[in-house]
């Protein structure tokens, strides 16, 4: 197990899927970080957002660490057999077509359960972008707890455990500074994306 010294984050509990996570994550010549912070609830904030396998990295990692992670999916990936194996992993079904509720939906989570670590990309989207969306910032503002950065660095394939932030209460703000963080990494990976265009 990495990080066994955290004891007060979500836990999977048994000793296959982190090595498992482990193997996977050194077979695809990716590597950790920095680390998570011990504490039992957070938002976590996971840029940038470049490509569907950003999800599968993101699952390596959760395993690789024995870490229960929730977040919301697009509720038509949440049929048959995947469903039940979205769901397994910490998956909640969503339709975006009313996504007026989810912030509700995670503040409740937040203020219902001990422990929860709950991913969102601010992004909202692997298109570029020249903002993010502030919805994470929202939940993390009302349910009163930090947002932990989280950088998928693609290009040199690092997952990096970053600063913890506090929200201030001023919601435009704090993205602004949670952007301005990311945007290092962020001019990185779309300058490689453009090259691989030429």
């Amino acid at each position: 197990m990495l990080y066994p010294a955290l004891s007060e984050i979500p836990r999977r509990g048994g000793a296959v899927t982190p090595a498992i996570g482990k193997s996977l994550l050194k077979f695809f010549g990716w590597r950790l970080t920095g680390a998570p912070p011990n504490i039992r609830k957070v938002m976590v904030a996971v840029a940038p957002h470049t490509s569907n396998w950003d999800f599968l990295v993101g699952v390596m990692v959760m395993w690789a660490i024995d870490l229960r992670l929730n977040f919301f999916g697009k509720h038509t990936l949440f049929k048959g057999v995947f469903g039940k194996w979205m769901r397994s992993i910490g998956g909640i079904p969503v339709d975006r077509g009313s996504a007026h509720g989810l912030v509700g939906e995670a503040v409740n989570a937040f203020n219902e359960r001990e422990t929860l670590w709950f991913a969102i990309a601010p992004e909202g989207t692997r298109k570029k972008v020249d903002h993010f969306k502030a919805g994470f910032m929202h939940i993390a503002t009302q349910a009163n707890v930090p947002v932990l950065l989280v950088s998928f660095d693609l290009v040199d394939r690092v997952v990096h455990f970053g600063d913890v932030l506090q929200p201030t209460g001023d919601v435009a703000a704090d993205v602004a500074r949670i952007e301005a963080y990311f945007r290092p990494l962020t001019q990185k990976v779309d300058a490689v994306r453009v090259r691989g265009k030429k």
